[in-house]
Parts: C-alpha cells; structure tokens; sequence
C-alpha cells in the first residue's frame, strides 16, 4: 500500500468520524470544533489532489472564519449547555440523510470519471500542479501546448482569477462575512430593562 493511500485512508475516517461527530454530539461547542477537523481534512484531501491554493483558501476561510464565526456565536448563546434537544423532525432527518446518502453512492458508481483523454492529461496535470502564471513558455511547449492553448492556460489560473478580474466580489464576500458578525453581535445584545413611569 502506498503513502498516499495511507494517508487518503486516515484523512477518510477522521473526516467521516468528524462529521459522525458534528450531528451526533449533544454539546454544540464541541461539535463547532469537530466541524474545523472536518474542514481540516478536506482541506487535506486538496494537498492531495494537487490544489494546493483550493487548501490554503479552505484553512483560511472555512478553519479560519467560518468555523471561528460559528464557535462566536455558540459562545454566545444563552443556554448552549442544554444542547441540541431531540424533536419530531429527528425521523425525517434521518431518513433524508439515508436518501440523500444512498443518491449520492449511486451517481458515484454510475458516473464515467474517465472524461479527459490520455494524450490530454499531461496537459492538464500540467496546469493543475503549477502556478499557472509562472510556468514558463518552454514548459509549456514541450508539454505540446499550442500557441492559443500557451494563452489560454495562463490566463486560467484560479489564484490569478481571485486577485485579478475577481478582487471586488471576493473582497466583497469578506465584507458580507464581517456585515453577519455585527448582526449576530447585534441580535445577541441583552437589552436594557424598559424604565416604566
């Protein structure tokens, strides 16, 4: 057995183990924090797949942010002791989890993952592994890009998308982030006792 799949196999179970843990724990702190070691190892099986901006960008606003939001407004709610009290909608959770699992394992048997041609592929390795705005010209040739292919590849870059064309909407979903934090800052405010006269 390889490294790799060794290290695919420990990511599998503490991810799996972890999201178990997220639904079935009482105390909601700690299912906040089983949820950061979900991201976590997602953000693993990223390194893996050779994306390793799509890992940073999962640390930094999934492990750093958001998980960090949810823990806030966990701490600040009255009566988190209690926790998550069953209900009647627990049966038709679980049943559409079932569902929803079952759908999920039949479209990933059927489905054909083989769409990229072999003599494609390295080309497409290419891409994925580097940054695309540092591969050299050179590189690319030999890898029997074209010269519109050449163009194509380098203005394809996802980190280069984010920091060039897309900086306003990305920034733009920080400040949305930032604009729910003051609201669940807001609605969490004990108000002051009405002075009656």
């Amino acid at each position: 057995m390889l490294f790799q799949d060794v290290i695919f196999w420990i990511l599998g179970v503490v991810a799996i183990g972890a999201a178990l843990g997220v639904v079935l724990i009482r105390d909601l702190f700690r299912a906040a924090l089983l949820l950061v070691l979900v991201f976590v190892s997602v953000a693993g099986f990223y390194v893996m797949l050779n994306a390793e901006f799509l890992a940073v960008v999962q640390v930094l606003i999934y492990v750093g942010a958001i998980s960090i939001l949810i823990i806030f407004a966990v701490m600040l709610t009255r009566d988190v002791q209690q926790g998550n009290l069953p209900n009647r909608l627990q049966l038709p959770a679980v049943l559409f989890a079932a569902l929803l699992l079952s759908a999920l394992v039949v479209v990933t048997i059927d489905t054909d993952w083989d769409l990229i041609p072999d003599d494609v592929q390295e080309k497409v390795s290419l891409v994925q592994t580097s940054a695309v705005a540092i591969i050299d010209t050179e590189d690319l040739e030999s890898s029997g890009f074209t010269e519109e292919e050449q163009s194509a590849a380098k203005e394809a870059g996802l980190a280069d998308l984010l920091i060039g064309d897309f900086v306003l909407p990305f920034e733009a979903v920080s400040v949305l982030l930032l604009a729910a934090l003051i609201g669940a800052l807001v609605l969490m405010r004990p108000r002051p006792p009405e002075s009656s006269e």
